[in-house]
């Protein structure tokens, strides 16, 4: 039997809390030499299963990682991807882990589902951005650098993220948008093409011959070097206007050049018509007044 004494006196415990005591000291002893065992090679069990599982883990997600890149899948799409699918992996082992220190995983996993369902509900906008920023990674419909106008904004695009994409417009303002503000819009992407027309609508006076500003609207298109012989110009009478004659002036160029091209061209056009005495009407009225005469009762 085992005595407790109180530290600096000689005063001895209550029999109770000395039979107490040698009981919890009995069955602890009794406890490690029958359980410990199995908690010791439980213990054990589960630590190797996570290290093992935790180095499978990496590997497997830079084997996935290599088979997105390989498939040529968007590397922002394809490391999130690999993230994910290594938390997959992770949260089996951490399940397996617990299973064999005997912890019941299926109302574990029934918790992790339920609070994953709130989750969801909660962030169910931000869900909404992050399954539009896949669409968008997946189908690229613009790129870093393209010239778009997407969620009500225009400018160039310098980062696609899985939840929003950022621009810069051309007064160099950084604009933040939303994917799902993206996808559920018209997407315009300004440079997807190699070649782009420039079309104008270029008005003369009904006193003007049409013959010759049509021929000064084809040298000054043929004079710039920027447009292209292929596809060939075309000027025609497009319209009969209540003040002008409208003409359709169109050439291609190539997409980096069709902003200076197209202020340029409006330039030449105006200056070539005021040398050679044609005008360019403003929309005009004709007033006829009728006085009508009083008769005498």
């Amino acid at each position: 039997m085992l005595l407790f004494a109180q530290a600096g006196t000689d005063e001895k415990l209550p029999p109770d809390a000395i039979t107490r005591l040698s009981d919890f000291y009995d069955e602890s002893i009794k406890f490690v030499v029958e359980q410990g065992p199995y908690w010791i090679t439980n213990v054990v069990a589960a630590i190797v299963v996570l290290l093992l599982g935790w180095v499978a883990a990496r590997v497997f997600r830079s084997l996935f990682n290599r088979a997105l890149t390989r498939s040529r899948i968007d590397d922002t799409l394809s490391g999130f991807l690999s993230n994910i699918a290594y938390a997959l992996v992770i949260v089996l082992v951490v399940i397996a882990a617990l299973n064999q220190l005997g912890v019941n995983t299926t109302s574990l996993a029934a918790v992790v589902g339920a609070a994953g369902l709130a989750i969801g509900l909660a962030l169910q906008s931000s869900l909404s951005n992050f399954a539009s920023g896949i669409m968008l990674i997946m189908f690229r419909p613009f790129g870093v650098g393209d010239f778009v106008e997407v969620g009500g904004a225009t400018g160039i695009v310098q980062e696609v993220h899985v939840f929003h994409t950022v621009m810069r417009t051309v007064d160099n303002k950084r604009v933040v948008i939303p994917n799902g503000e993206i996808t559920k819009d018209i997407i315009t992407n300004f440079t997807g093409h190699a070649t782009r027309m420039v079309d104008l609508e270029i008005g003369c006076g009904y006193n003007d011959d049409i013959r010759a500003v049509k021929q000064l609207f084809i040298e000054i298109l043929e004079a710039d070097e920027r447009i292209l012989k292929d596809p060939a110009i075309e000027v025609r009478v497009f319209e009969l206007g209540d003040s002008a004659i409208i003409f359709k002036v169109r050439g291609w160029v190539q997409t980096p050049d069709w902003w200076a091209t197209r202020c340029d061209l409006m330039e030449t056009i105006k200056l070539g018509m005021d040398q050679r005495g044609f005008h360019i009407p403003f929309p005009q009225r004709d007033v006829h007044l009728y006085q009508e005469t009083q008769q005498s009762a």
